[in-house]
């Protein structure tokens, strides 16, 4: 239904604000500390019972509703939203995962009426079995985040504190069991007023924990054989688990710092480079500055490489979303059909100057345009330091040169030095890529030549005689291809009249040929050594016949 479908539009809407709420509180903090906390330490059960049950309910209506809503979140489907109510169902029952929900969810806290008993956290461990909606968290937050390490860093230390945690409730349970203070190595009696407090015990047992899964030792040695069993058995896990996460904890730095790590190669190489082959210390000051530059404004990616691995539709958009607004502060790009300019924008090239580069100079021919978008360049005289005008970002250059603009006084040539005042950060089109791109679009050709002139011609720059001749050269290019075409249309005629008159020839020629060979099998020609065919009649009578094709 229509109402059936808007559900599940809105669940796939606030799928991941859901997720974030649900997850990363309630699961992680009840499932993986409070309940076993619990369970195992009595006094905490015993104080605000009251107070225990209400969040144990509310935790258990929101897992229902969790399972409600897991029935009507949309999936895709080979690129497409499923909105289909009755299949999201299907699907959902099929997983284990909705197995592992209903389980946690069975009333199996019912015991308490059934049997009489008091209030008892070991009863609702079946809640446990939604853990792996924690782990689904992680995964979806990793992958969206902004910060994938400092979250994974964030996780392995929840995951420590857990590991602590759950080692020190199951050694003050083992206490219990053999008798609290009955020696050395367990919990001290309760009885004594220094152990007593729920606070001390806590944090006796976290602390012994700790020690013992770090394997630092230090703590009173076992007594018993369970003792010794249980303690070989944290010293096992402890190496374990704690080897991995650290293994892990290096491998997340060493990504962190792989970036670094890379360019200081780069830079290192550069600088072997440059005193194997003598470079004067001046410019060897200013590639350091350069790559120091690109350090600090996080500029050492690579766009290209980093962009080659998505496909062509998410890459153009991709540029377009970087690019577009860009590309439109352009005087004759403005107005141009979209089309035009998505293809302008895949071509866009990033290039940094750095502080008193010249990116063209008076005289030059210009084969590209530029646009600034970040820095300052100074138009500057021919002494290189007398500024005539200075250029900020959204500015933009050398358009008009790569027109190629008949009647233009300036021709194909840069009329001005431009340096660069510090580092700048500018995109380049090339007259190569700007004419590949106008090839597919003829119309938006002229418009931009038509716009190019009218800039030149308010700036007094476009030759009126020029303009008169080029648009005579132009008419008589249309005309030629007037006449081209006629001609072409009268030949293709003239060649379909050819082959329909050679085509009705054979055919002539294959009936007279036909009509030959069946009058000579029907009269029973002889052929003699002079080509004359001689036939005998019926009545006895000679006569020759002289053919000639």
């Amino acid at each position: 239904s229509a109402t059936s479908i808007t559900i599940a539009i809105l669940i796939n809407a606030l799928a991941r604000e859901y997720l974030l709420m649900v997850h990363n509180h309630l699961f992680s903090t009840l499932c993986c500390f409070v309940l076993l906390h619990l369970a195992c330490f009595d006094e905490l059960q015993m104080r605000n019972v009251l107070v225990w049950l209400v969040l144990d309910y509310v935790c258990d209506g929101v897992y229902i509703l969790d399972i409600a809503v897991r029935l009507h979140t949309g999936f895709l489907d080979q690129g497409l939203m499923v909105k289909d109510v009755r299949r999201l169902r299907e699907t959902y029952i099929r997983t284990l995962q909705s197995k592992l929900d209903i389980c946690s969810i069975l009333p199996t806290d019912l015991l308490y009426l059934t049997v009489g008993i008091s209030y008892t956290p070991l009863l609702r461990f079946n809640r446990l079995l939604r853990l792996p909606r924690l782990f689904e968290f992680f995964e979806r937050t990793e992958t969206r985040t902004g910060c994938p390490n400092a979250f994974r860093i964030c996780k392995l230390v929840l995951y420590i504190l857990v590991i602590i945690h759950w080692n020190a409730c199951g050694y003050y349970s083992f206490s219990k069991v053999l008798g609290l203070g009955s020696d050395s190595w367990v919990y001290p009696n309760a009885s004594d007023p220094e152990f007593g407090s729920l606070t001390r015990s806590y944090i006796y047992c976290l602390y012994w924990s700790t020690l013992t899964l770090t394997t630092i030792g230090e703590t009173p040695p076992p007594v018993r054989d369970e003792e010794y069993l249980f303690l070989i058995f944290d010293f096992l896990v402890g190496v374990l688990i704690f080897a991995s996460i650290v293994g892990n904890v290096g491998s997340m730095i060493s990504n962190m710092n792989a970036t670094r790590a890379a360019f200081q190669s780069r830079v290192d190489a550069l600088k072997h480079y440059m005193h194997f082959r003598h470079v004067s210390k001046v410019l060897e000051q200013r590639v350091i500055r350069w790559f120091d530059y690109l350090w600090s404004n996080k500029k050492t990616i690579d766009e290209q490489e980093v962009l080659r691995s998505l496909p062509n539709k998410l890459r153009a958009e991709i540029a377009i979303n970087v690019h577009l607004d860009t590309l439109k502060k352009v005087r004759i790009f403005q107005d141009c059909e979209a089309g035009l300019l998505v293809e302008l924008v895949l071509k866009l090239r990033p290039q940094v100057f750095s502080p008193g580069d010249y990116i063209c100079r008076k005289g030059d021919v210009g084969k590209e345009m530029y646009i600034i978008k970040d820095g300052r360049l100074a138009v500057v005289g021919e002494d290189g330091v007398t500024q005539l005008a200075v250029l900020t970002a959204g500015s933009c250059f050398g358009e008009i040169s790569i027109l190629n603009i008949s009647g233009s006084k300036m021709g194909n040539r840069r009329t001005a030095n431009i340096r660069s005042l510090g580092y700048s950060d500018l995109f380049c089109l090339s007259k190569q890529d700007l004419m590949e791109a106008l090839q597919e679009f003829p119309h938006a050709r002229a418009q931009l030549e038509q716009r190019g002139r009218d800039i030149l011609q308010k700036e007094g720059l476009l030759e009126e005689v020029n303009v008169s001749a080029g648009e005579e050269l132009e008419e008589k290019v249309e005309r030629l291809e007037s006449s081209l075409d006629r001609l072409q249309t009268c030949l293709a005629r003239l060649q379909s009249e050819f082959n329909s008159s050679q085509l009705r020839l054979k055919q002539r020629i294959t009936a007279l040929e036909h009509n030959i060979t069946t009058v000579a099998t029907g009269s029973g020609f002889l052929s003699d050594a002079d080509g004359n065919e001689s036939v005998s009649g019926g009545d006895g009578v000679r006569s020759e016949i002289n053919i000639r094709l």
